[in-house]
């Protein structure tokens, strides 16, 4: 048995935007039992020229869906206004929600077609869809979520693998 772009990609975001939104229940936990700012948390970053915790939320969400749209067609657009745990909990339910609506004939159907991406303000590259999943939309995906995780393990959250794999 093969494994199927699908398989590789709509499950696995779907199963780690679930973990990540479980995170943040308990970063919104940890805030109030330590009695610290949310906003603090929330604009941590790991080192300075980094995104913060909540861009790289965003980030993971806007991998998954973009990874899928770009794929299949044009992923839709989420303005980046989130600034509490419970709007960052609301952006990762849509993009869930968005994913749910792939099938796995959309995704795998692709993976021959040519995908044409943003890498910067004014440049493109285009990959075949196979090579764009694998070696651009995932990657991309796990670094900032494993980012994210990061940033709040650095704070202290009491989180482990567990978590992050939405084993816990």
């Amino acid at each position: 048995m093969s494994l199927s772009m699908y398989g590789a990609s709509i499950p696995v975001f779907i199963r780690t935007l679930e973990a990540l939104s479980k995170i943040l229940d308990k970063a919104a936990a940890h805030c109030e039992a330590k009695k610290i700012d949310p906003a603090t948390l929330l604009g941590m970053r790991l080192y300075p020229d980094m995104f913060s915790f909540t861009r790289q939320v965003q980030l993971t969400c806007d991998f998954a869906k973009n990874t899928a749209g770009r794929l299949t067609g044009e992923p839709p657009k989420f303005p980046d206004e989130e600034k509490s745990f419970a709007e960052l909990k609301a952006r990762i339910a849509k993009t869930v929600d968005y994913l749910k609506g792939f099938k796995p004939a959309d995704i795998d159907a692709m993976a021959a077609k040519d995908v044409t991406f943003p890498i910067g303000p004014q440049k493109t590259m285009t990959l075949k869809g196979d090579a764009f999943l694998l070696g651009f939309g995932l990657p991309n995906f796990y670094f900032h979520a494993t980012t994210a995780y990061d940033i709040l393990r650095h704070a202290g959250l009491e989180i482990g693998k567990r978590d992050f794999l939405g084993m816990a």
